[in-house]
């Protein structure tokens, strides 16, 4: 059943890296605040060592994660074998919200590919990996992305995209504060 590692190791990270989807969960501090919980696709995660992870984040409906990052570092990501055997894996950790006006950004946007609707980057110092059995996730055929954010970035355009940041991403439905993401894009 549920086993517990104090890293990745390279097992775990070539099965990772096998899978297509991937979901992380963030959470305000208030008790009554909304938990997120966010599926993601798209090549945008990233193994950086085996206690460091990334993944890039498009530009979404809300900015939800960021703004529970930015308040309280807590972060879960969560992947499951949706073919082949049976298996969950979490990684515990505490996020960094990562804009282009970050010191690492230039290094780590270097590691993905060119996505239209870039957002941020969340870096994810790991405290925790453990898997589980998985047994009740169902068996799925994988037939593809889909790209339909994509084609909607494109058509958005850069300006289209900061002024949907304002008005979508600056605050979580909480009323937490998101990063400024126009202050932290080159314009």
């Amino acid at each position: 059943m549920a086993k517990v590692y104090e890293e990745l190791d390279d097992r775990l990270s070539d099965w990772i890296r096998a899978q297509p989807m991937y979901f992380n969960a963030t959470a305000p501090l208030a008790a009554d605040g909304h938990i997120n919980l966010s599926p993601r696709g798209l090549d945008t995660f990233r193994i950086l060592n085996t206690t460091q992870v990334a993944y890039l984040d498009l530009t979404g409906s809300g900015n939800e994660s960021a703004a529970h990052i930015s308040e309280n570092g807590r972060i879960t990501l969560m992947f499951c074998a949706f073919e082949g055997d049976p298996r969950i894996l979490r990684l515990f950790g505490r996020g960094e919200v990562i804009l282009p006006n970050h010191e690492d950004w230039d290094a780590l946007i270097a590691q993905f590919p060119q996505l239209p609707g870039i957002r941020q980057i969340v870096r994810v110092n790991i405290s925790r990996v453990q898997t589980s059995c998985g047994f009740g996730v169902p068996l799925m055929d994988y037939r593809g992305q889909r790209d339909t954010l994509l084609k909607w970035a494109e058509k958005k355009g850069d300006d289209g995209i900061a002024r949907y940041w304002e008005d979508q991403n600056s605050t979580s439905i909480d009323g937490l504060k998101s990063p400024d993401l126009r202050a932290g894009h080159k314009r």
